[in-house]
């Protein structure tokens, strides 16, 4: 069905992210590409000063592994990459440049300023240049 598939995982949410990961297996077509992608967010500038660029290197790395152990886990072919940004922003600039013909994400329970949808899966499904599966 899918040449292409951007899979978004938040590591604070694996069991999400299994889920969606075995989804995209079934929906891809042989042959076809996954990306699992995980976006480290950006830190608020008033914080900045108290983290050292040790941390944000700490939590690169504890994605990467984290989405390396899932990938063997789940035995799944897919790439992996690592972002820092705006998850939303990140999510749909990988689809983008991979040329990606779907994107899976996760959405989490929303307060009332995104009911329907979270933020990032709004951002995400608002902007997107390609189809947009939100797993709930």
């Amino acid at each position: 069905m899918y040449r292409k598939i951007v899979v978004a995982v938040d590591i604070a949410q694996l069991e999400k992210g299994e889920r969606i990961l075995r989804k995209a297996s079934t929906l891809l077509d042989e042959g076809g590409t996954l990306l699992l992608l995980n976006v480290v967010e950006d830190i608020p500038g008033y914080l900045v000063s108290d983290l050292t660029v040790d941390m944000m290197v700490k939590a690169r790395q504890e994605s990467e592994e984290t989405l390396i152990d899932l990938r063997a886990r789940m035995g799944i072919a897919a790439e992996i990459e690592i972002r820092e940004g705006s998850p939303a922003r990140e999510i749909l600039a990988a689809s983008e440049e991979r040329g990606a013909d779907l994107i899976i994400v996760a959405s989490h329970i929303p307060d009332l300023s995104n009911y329907f949808i979270g933020a990032t899966a709004d951002r995400v499904v608002r902007h997107a240049k390609c189809s947009v599966l939100i797993d709930r």
